[in-house]
């Protein structure tokens, strides 16, 4: 029997509810737990399969004490959501709640493996009193990051094959998220093993620098590579039924990402010079609580309209230029469409992992968090991209000629056709990797011989 405990952050719920997906195809049970406010986020957002229809998935949704949702800071100097700490904080008061599901599933199992967010120990800590229980670490970033920041807290011990110290942690997080982060890692002792949403065609030399000392399992990708046709699909894959192949652009930066209004008008107007199809995402980033919003969206679309240059959203579809999604947009549905060439991106770990699974090259411009290291891996080592953005230039309004130019460079040349060719084989290794005989299918094959021993 499995238990997941996710972190309430959009990301980081999405990808261990697709890794329930597939610990459940190996009929086990799974029990997927979390604040009844983001295990409903979890479900709403989901693309490319239907947690109801699997009957060994089980969710607990947990209340939590009310906490403050303010809404997110544009024009914060660091782009790390400061306004979610609040739900963070909230989070661990999940402890008692789950230590005690822990605690009554353990008597029904012969083994309890609960398969945890890091940015969770502290509510997972309990296990450690079970006789039968075994915690695993579930690292929604990249190996790739891990590696980094393994490297900085030792000192950079060894010499690595790229640039590194073109690099730091510098503006990724604010103090009081860093102190979160070490409270949590700080708790790790009770860790069985390591998983990573990841795959030896992305990042084998960065799992074998991880070492051999504890178990650690590359299983990714963990979004789905091959998608059912969906009912109700978003308008914008209609759009997108009407173009050519690999002629439009993707653009969105997440669910925790805010950017001034004179950024966005910036971007707007770089995307209109380009001349490239796009379709871009523009919503105001999520709060702790999604859904105390609801009653705002008209507020808020007006709002994301009043961003924009006078006329501009006319003036793009009046030409065919480019769709706006207001909306939760089928970012998997998106990426694995035909018409999808390109994917300018804030270089989140899900995202890279969606984007580089479909064979979609991106256009990084990193904002916050393990962005830089992801744009660095998918830059200069995998080259599988080109940056928007450079993170020593985060503070710097990024002007549209740079948006426009970078836009081009991947849509609209000879170094862009090299680049996405490059995508589209690392697509095909990666879709390899999960097939029978794959890497990542014969690493999730041992981890689940492990626990199931």
């Amino acid at each position: 029997m499995v238990v997941m405990v996710p972190f309430p952050a959009q990301g980081h719920l999405n990808q261990l509810l697709h890794f329930s997906r597939l610990i459940a195809a190996y009929d086990i049970p799974v029990h997927y737990v979390g604040s009844s406010i983001h295990n409903r986020q979890a479900k709403l957002r989901l693309h490319g399969w239907d947690p109801l229809s699997i009957s060994n998935l089980h969710f607990h949704d947990f209340p939590l004490p009310p906490f403050l949702t303010p809404p997110p800071d544009p024009n914060a100097s660091i782009k790390f959501p400061a306004h979610l700490q609040p739900a963070f904080d909230a989070s661990l008061q999940l402890r008692k709640p789950i230590s005690s599901l822990l605690h009554s599933l353990s008597l029904i199992t012969h083994r309890l493996v609960i398969i945890y967010d890091p940015l969770m120990a502290f509510a997972a800590q309990d296990v450690a009193s079970l006789p039968n229980g075994e915690a695993y670490a579930f690292h929604s970033v990249s190996a790739f990051a891990i590696v980094f920041y393994l490297w900085e807290s030792l000192g950079r011990p060894i010499e690595i094959p790229i640039q590194l110290s073109d690099l730091s942690l510098e503006g990724c997080f604010t103090a009081e998220f860093e102190a979160f982060l070490r409270r949590q890692y700080d708790l790790m002792s009770f860790n069985k093993g390591d998983l990573y949403n990841t795959c030896h065609a992305i990042e084998g030399s960065f799992m074998d620098l991880l070492g051999q000392d504890k178990r650690h399992w590359a299983i990714g990708p963990l979004n789905p590579v091959t998608l059912g046709s969906s009912c109700g699909r978003h308008k914008c894959l209609e759009w997108l039924d009407m173009q050519l192949t690999g002629s439009v652009l993707y653009v969105s930066f997440g669910t925790m990402t805010s950017m001034s209004d004179d950024q966005i008008a910036e971007l707007a107007i770089g995307l209109e010079r380009s001349g490239q199809r796009f379709i871009w995402v523009l919503r105001e980033a999520d709060r702790g609580d999604i859904f105390a919003k609801e009653n705002d969206m008209e507020v808020s679309k007006a709002q994301a309209q009043a961003q924009l240059p006078e006329g501009y959203e006319e003036r793009i579809q009046g030409v065919g230029l480019g769709v706006i999604v207001r909306d939760w947009a089928p970012q998997l549905e998106i990426l694995a469409h035909p018409s999808t060439g390109g994917f300018l991106s804030h270089c989140g770990w899900n995202s890279c992992m969606e984007s580089l699974s479909m064979g979609v090259p991106i256009a990084a411009w990193p904002m916050h968090s393990d962005q830089p290291r992801n744009t660095m891996l998918v830059t200069q080592v995998l080259r599988v991209g080109l940056v928007v953005r450079e993170w020593a230039q985060r503070h710097k309004l990024v002007a549209h000629t740079t948006i426009e130019s970078a836009v081009k460079r991947l849509m609209a040349s000879e170094e862009g056709i090299v680049i996405r060719n490059r995508a589209k084989e690392l697509g095909v290794a990666v879709c390899q990797s999960l097939a029978n005989g794959g890497t990542s299918r014969a690493e999730l094959d041992s981890f689940i011989s492990h626990i199931s021993r």
